[in-house]
């Protein structure tokens, strides 16, 4: 994985200056379509245009299964995630629905899934395994899983790139996958499993107080990783947050604009951000997870999302529902008379 220290492309500042003398040039109050504009800007100096898009959009949902799912950490059972890359495939999943509503290619990657779902339309075999190992028993995955995974996702976003995507997004799925989200959150952040724990797919007020003994098991065997993002990753994490990790990584380094989902996103946003740190000037976050944890790893990253609207799905979908703002934010930059063009008086 020598890739993983190649040079990261930083937006062009610029363009980035640029964007914001037009902002106070259009027919408006400067600062009046408050976070519309900042959006505009951002996506200006991403993309190096002076008419920034979010038309061209990739989603790319990574599946695979988690051993830790045998330790009663989750309310649905593991066979639901190879059930649903093959609604995936369908066309019957809510992210199904918001890319054909968006316009959006649309791929599923199996990265792990405990059974394997062969041959499906739309979605790509790159298993590392039948799903990662118990983390609170053993490592989640070997260093050559983690490698098979981490490659995929790259593959995904030379992919991605090639179309000429204005926008990644990244999305996921993996029944029990909060728990090593949580996993990773509490090794790379010092917190504690108890703040971070939360209800996933529906456990109760029991069953987060037994998913957080869980995780405090886990990470008592891994004290002192915080200066390892990639061990946490590698002993605590899941092939599909692997992968996304990758992706984010490789999105950096081609200069292509993520726009980040939620819980299980941002948790391998973290460990690509503690990786190589210029990976968060590519970051938009579309959402704040109903998950608690999202929010410590918000704060972490220093991410203010655009929506806030009690999602905790994953797929992607709370990154897809935020795509129409990020367009109308395009449009407004793009398409607005500047104060001399419409002959208005300046404040």
């Amino acid at each position: 994985m020598e890739w993983l220290s190649n040079t990261l492309k930083v937006p062009d500042v610029a363009l980035q200056s640029a964007a914001l003398e037009r902002q106070m040039q259009l027919t408006k109050p400067p600062g009046s379509l408050g976070r519309l504009e900042d959006v505009a800007v951002r996506l200006s100096a991403m993309q190096g245009s002076e008419k920034p898009s979010a038309e061209k959009i990739n989603i790319t949902i990574f599946a695979a299964d988690h051993g830790v799912v045998a330790a009663g950490v989750s309310a649905f059972p593991q066979e639901v995630t190879v059930q649903m890359v093959a609604n995936f495939s369908a066309g019957g999943a809510a992210i199904s629905v918001l890319a054909k509503t968006l316009g959006a290619s649309l791929q599923v990657v199996d990265v792990g899934t405990v059974t394997d779902p062969g041959t499906m339309p739309g979605v790509i075999s790159r298993r590392a395994g039948h799903g990662t190992g118990n983390l609170h028993k053993q490592d989640a995955m070997t260093s050559e899983q983690l490698a098979i995974a981490m490659n995929a996702g790259r593959e995904a976003v030379l992919q991605a790139k090639e179309m000429a995507a204005d926008l990644f997004i990244g999305g996921d799925m993996g029944i029990g996958n909060t728990t090593p989200a949580a996993a990773i959150a509490c090794a790379l952040l010092g917190a504690d499993p108890v703040d971070l724990a939360g209800p996933g797919t529906g456990l109760d007020a029991e069953g987060v107080s037994h998913k957080a003994q869980v995780l405090q098991q886990a990470l008592q065997r891994y004290e002192g990783l915080e200066s390892e993002p990639l061990k946490v990753l590698r002993c605590l994490g899941g092939f599909e947050i692997a992968a996304l990790t990758g992706a984010y990584i490789s999105c950096a380094q081609q200069g292509l604009p993520v726009l980040v989902d939620g819980y299980i996103t941002t948790a391998a946003a973290l460990v690509a951000v503690k990786l190589q740190p210029g990976v968060k000037d590519w970051l938009i976050f579309s959402h704040r997870s109903a998950e608690p944890g999202h929010k410590a790893m918000l704060e972490a990253l220093d991410a203010e999302p655009l929506l806030d609207m009690g999602m905790r799905l994953g797929e992607g979908s709370g990154a897809a529902t935020a795509v129409p703002m990020l367009r109308v934010a395009c449009d407004l930059h793009n398409g607005m008379a500047t104060f001399a063009d419409a002959g208005v008086a300046e404040g």
